[in-house]
């Protein structure tokens, strides 16, 4: 059972886009889970196995559960049977919260496992149906920003996440093969996360934040949710 569950369609997609978010949620007692649709190979310097273990690391660091599909890189789909395999995750993690990658970018996977999460939301709630659990409908979706086009988001709401941005770099940096070897200037891309989260922080007046979108309005009980 967990309280929130970030879908990626690679490995290190949910700590690039949210890893702050993710710490904190951590730190605040929350269970969370992270479900990579595919595991994010081949790539030029990474291998199935050893981007497996900089995943498992990432989650170790982070203090998740996680799991990896076997739907292959470069070709997911929004297909009946992959939403199938995401919704049979939802029945057996039940989370009340689903964080899902931006519908919009460059990169065909991250669009098709938005659209994936979309649907295996409401397939995860299905009674006459093959798949394995029992019915359950998480309550809201809301999606990070992760994306492979030079865009600026107009996100729904940005959170302060300034005590857990350490533990996010920290788990960054274990994806070695993807972000570290090959690049002429590994130390620009940890430099860039950092800004940009620098500058969604300096918006709401802290030191770090991630900005998020949702589809569905947000409701406040009180003006004390306010972050002034």
């Amino acid at each position: 059972m967990l309280d929130i569950l970030v879908i990626g369609a690679h490995p290190d997609d949910a700590e690039i886009g949210m890893g702050g978010a993710i710490a904190c949620f951590v730190a605040e007692g929350l269970r969370v889970g992270i479900l990579d649709v595919t595991n994010g190979e081949p790539t030029p310097h990474g291998t199935p196995e050893r981007r497996a273990a900089e995943a498992a690391q990432a989650a170790e660091i982070l203090g998740v559960v996680r799991r990896t599909l076997d739907i292959p890189n470069r070709y997911v789909q929004d297909t009946v049977e992959n939403r199938k395999k995401i919704a049979e995750v939802i029945r057996e993690w039940r989370p009340q919260i689903i964080f899902a990658p931006y519908w919009e970018d460059a990169h065909p996977d991250h669009i098709a496992v938005s659209r994936l999460a979309d649907a295996a939301r409401f397939y995860a709630k299905l009674t006459k149906t093959d798949m394995a659990g029992e019915p359950f409908y998480p309550r809201r979706v809301f999606y990070y920003f992760c994306s492979h086009w030079r865009l600026h988001p107009d996100p729904a709401f940005i959170l302060d996440v300034t005590a857990g941005f350490e533990t996010k770099m920290a788990a960054v940096e274990a994806y070695r093969s993807q972000l570290v070897e090959g690049r002429p200037d590994p130390a620009a891309v940890f430099t860039g996360i950092r800004n940009r989260a620098r500058y969604w922080g300096q918006l709401i007046g802290v030191e770090y934040g991630e900005p998020f979108t949702t589809r569905e309005k947000i409701g406040l009980r009180s003006l004390r949710d306010v972050l002034l």
